[in-house]
């Protein structure tokens, strides 16, 4: 794709997101997912595969489907209220609320509407599936976050509870990242809308966490190119300190003291056991070990094993890599060293 059609596209994804987000009249809302929407198709289909169209269609499909289930929910809404602000919603109304959720976490890419996320994101390259699983996340986030005192708390954190389960289970028979990053991604879906009724904040400090690994993730596959477990498992022999920082990543990710991923799992747990929700928070702690344990499958096929070579020399030439990220290094500190500053974080309750 050439620059200034690159540019324009970026440009007008922006623009959708930061539209919703700053919106309170639920048509420049759904104006705002539209545009989103539609201008993020030419970045899904830029390969010109037929992979890439057979993702750009399934996700076009679920995302309009999604839309019309949200305008249907606006109108309904208006009827009978007579009002169009996110701050009007009546949380007695079942068909309402149950119909808006549903939207939204078909939107986000939550169980049992999670089907559409693992195959768009496998469809795509690296950086379109980071592009996908990081910034399309923040305008249905913001509607929640927005009207999270409307929303039928009981319906939600039960989407929560299987989003964490499926999130887990998924990804236990993959090899390919991207689908694992998939699952990943409904996982912490699951935590952070687990918490959104009971303390909004805590699902923003999750956000912002989850958003800063899945980054650091993409970048450093996309620096060698690494879409397999396979190919993961050659990396030891051609950059040492990169599967070192994915090593480390990873644990991150799957929330292993005493990284940076531990912070929102020990103080959203924190948070349902203050309002009384113990069984909740042991069941998800216990799920979130699946996550963990596929994790650790690849940190085993990445840094514990060398891959068999005929020859004696176990380290390949080490050339400049011609990929490079300028905020790699301190986003990498960011992910992992920051749990001393969780007493700051508490603050948030």
């Amino acid at each position: 794709m050439k620059l200034p059609i690159l540019t324009i596209v970026m440009t007008t994804i922006f623009t959708g997101t930061m539209l919703t987000m700053i919106s309170s009249h639920w048509l420049l809302i759904w104006i705002g997912l539209e545009i989103n929407m539609l201008s993020i198709i030419p970045i899904l289909t830029k390969n010109q595969k037929p992979r890439s169209t057979e993702a750009a269609t399934k996700y076009f499909l679920t995302q309009a489907t999604a839309s019309m289930l949200l305008m249907f929910t606006i109108v309904f809404n208006a009827m009978h209220s007579g009002q169009w602000t996110t701050t009007n919603i009546d949380p007695n109304n079942m068909i309402v609320s149950l119909t808006m959720i549903i939207a939204l976490t078909m939107k986000l890419g939550m169980t049992p509407f999670h089907f559409w996320v693992p195959e768009v994101t496998q469809g795509v390259s690296l950086m379109t599936g980071m592009l996908l699983l990081t910034w399309q996340k923040l305008a249905p986030i913001s509607i929640m976050m927005q009207m999270f005192t409307s929303i039928n708390s009981i319906i939600l954190l039960l989407i929560a509870l299987m989003s964490v389960l499926v999130g887990g289970w998924g990804g236990l028979n993959q090899t390919q990242l991207r689908k694992i990053l998939a699952y990943s991604s409904i996982a912490h879906m699951g935590w952070m809308m687990a918490i959104l009724t009971f303390c909004p904040s805590l699902t923003m400090l999750n956000l912002l966490i989850y958003l800063m690994l899945t980054i650091i993730m993409f970048t450093m596959l996309n620096m060698n190119t690494n879409t397999t477990t396979l190919t993961l498992s050659n990396l030891w022999n051609k950059s040492p300190t990169i599967t070192m920082m994915i090593l480390i990543s990873l644990l991150s990710l799957g929330g292993l003291p005493p990284l940076t991923g531990f912070l929102p799992k020990w103080v959203i747990i924190q948070e349902l056991t203050k309002n009384n929700n113990i069984a909740m928070a042991t069941v998800m702690a216990i799920m979130a070990l699946l996550n963990l344990y596929f994790y650790m499958r690849l940190i085993y096929s990445t840094s514990l094993t060398l891959f068999p070579t005929p020859n004696n020399i176990k380290m390949k030439w080490q050339f400049q890599p011609k990929k490079r990220s300028l905020f790699l290094s301190p986003l990498i500190i960011l992910s992992t060293l920051t749990l001393p500053l969780s007493p700051v974080f508490s603050t948030l309750n």
